[in-house]
């Protein structure tokens, strides 16, 4: 399979499953924070998650040896990255969760989701440019998930400022992840960012809260999904498909989740599709469809032509 072939697929197939992950896990989260205090939910979750991948490197080290044993620019990177991304990870859920107390799932989602546009702002900083086909996607994207998310009139709430910290974060996270990933191996550099994230949310777990081995017993088994699925498997997939490509175009793909939830919605818990969510789901596809066509700028196209010109026929 040629370089550009595995690419395409890497950058397309990995965050659709990390999107369809976190999407279904919406109902493990829903279930297991009705016995876990949510501190505790997400610090355990992620060690849950830090642990299998753990292994799954012990497992793989034939192949790709442990960090310990990997040069000392491969360490460097790998911890000065999947450390500054995992603080990020876990300032954003944590502030999430926050907000979450007076802000209804919808609204929340909806916010949460700005990191479509703010992904590609943020971008033009650490100068990622983004084609204007992939800028148009993302104002489509934010259109749908409007119709998705927000089923009242939209008001502006004080914890609404959290869950927009939170997206901010989440941006931030997906920059860092696309500027130190391509230098280390995918499942190391998530291992690591866990392991931080789950360290800050144990802290915050110890601060204000009391979880008892009852409550963690009563939701066991959503927690291990949501551990070892959400948490170990789908943001490994993120890390991997965000090395050498457009974050802007990965993050589109990533928004999915809340098409992804709303969808499983339907199938385990037979809800039904409005006319308005269903027009939000379109929206999502034909935005993400967008953001994928290869268009050639006229840089590339340039390019193309000098190339053409210096190799013989």
């Amino acid at each position: 399979m040629q370089n550009s072939t595995k690419q395409t697929l890497r950058t397309t197939v990995c965050p659709l499953l990390a999107a369809f992950i976190w999407g279904s896990a919406f109902v493990g989260q829903s279930v297991g924070a009705e016995n876990i205090p949510p501190f505790t939910f997400s610090a355990l979750r992620t060690w849950i998650g830090a642990a299998f991948l753990l292994v799954l490197s012990i497992a793989l080290q034939k192949r790709t040896p442990l960090p310990h044993k990997q040069p000392a620019p491969y360490r460097k990177k790998l911890w000065l990255g999947a450390a500054a991304s995992g603080l990020a990870l876990a300032v954003a859920t944590n502030l999430q969760q926050a907000g979450m107390g007076d802000t209804d799932a919808g609204k929340a989602g909806f916010i949460t989701s700005l990191y479509v546009v703010l992904v590609p702002i943020f971008g033009l900083v650490c100068n990622r440019k983004a084609p204007v086909t992939v800028w148009v996607a993302a104002a489509i994207a934010l259109v749908g998930l409007y119709l998705l998310c927000i089923t009242d009139t939209f008001t502006i709430a004080p914890s609404d400022g959290l869950i927009l910290l939170c997206a901010i974060f989440f941006a931030l996270q997906i920059l860092l992840i696309d500027r130190f990933s391509p230098a280390v191996n995918g499942i190391h550099y998530s291992c690591v960012q866990l392991t931080v994230s789950a360290s800050i949310s144990t802290v915050l777990m110890l601060v204000f809260e009391r979880p008892t081995i009852e409550n963690v017993t009563a939701g066991l088994l959503p927690l291990l999904y949501v551990g070892i699925m959400s948490s170990g498997i789908a943001y490994t997939l993120q890390v991997i498909s965000q090395k050498n490509s457009n974050p802007t175009v990965v993050t589109l793909l990533l928004s999915l989740e809340s098409v992804f939830a709303v969808l499983t919605g339907v199938v385990i818990q037979g809800d039904r599709l409005s006319a308005r969510e269903l027009i939000g789901c379109v929206l999502m596809f034909g935005a993400v469809t967008l953001a994928n066509i290869p268009f050639k700028t006229r840089s590339s196209r340039h390019e193309s032509r000098r190339q053409t010109t210096r190799d013989p026929e």
